[in-house]
């Protein structure tokens, strides 16, 4: 899969996830898990709404960029890949331990809870992946 094919494909995904979000907090999806399983209540829903709104615009122009085959985050930078590698495996490897330690603390939980945060952290670690692995293939091309 090419890498804006595959950065389209995460952004729907989490574009998919805060309408989802969306519609339980409007009580327009009883079909959805409760409030409580998307979010882990260290932010107000209306902080964290303005802030994930932010975020898709801001992965959206990623994405754009990338359709393009231009712009700055498709032009290599020596300096980009591998911190953001450094940070998508941190941030990705932070989840995978956060979920632990939730089936740690409460197993009973176990399919509900934290997974559906964690998953979508991850969607958006494996999103910074991507972008670094872009700038570190570049530019060892060059």
């Amino acid at each position: 899969m090419k890498p804006a094919a595959a950065l389209w494909t995460l952004l729907a995904l989490f574009t998919g996830r805060v309408a989802g979000q969306l519609a339980v907090s409007l009580d327009a999806a009883p079909f959805l898990p409760p409030m409580e399983q998307w979010q882990s209540g260290l932010l107000p829903y209306q902080v964290l709404f303005g802030s994930q709104l932010m975020l898709i615009a801001g992965l959206g122009t990623i994405c754009r960029q990338f359709s393009r085959g231009g712009g700055y985050f498709v032009e290599p930078h020596r300096w980009l890949g591998t911190p953001l590698w450094i940070a998508g495996w941190i941030y990705a490897g932070g989840m995978v331990v956060r979920y632990a330690l939730w089936m740690a603390l409460k197993p009973e939980e176990r399919w509900t809870g934290d997974l559906i945060p964690v998953v979508f952290h991850i969607v958006l670690a494996s999103f910074v992946l991507l972008v670094a692995d872009h700038h570190r293939r570049q530019v060892s091309n060059k």
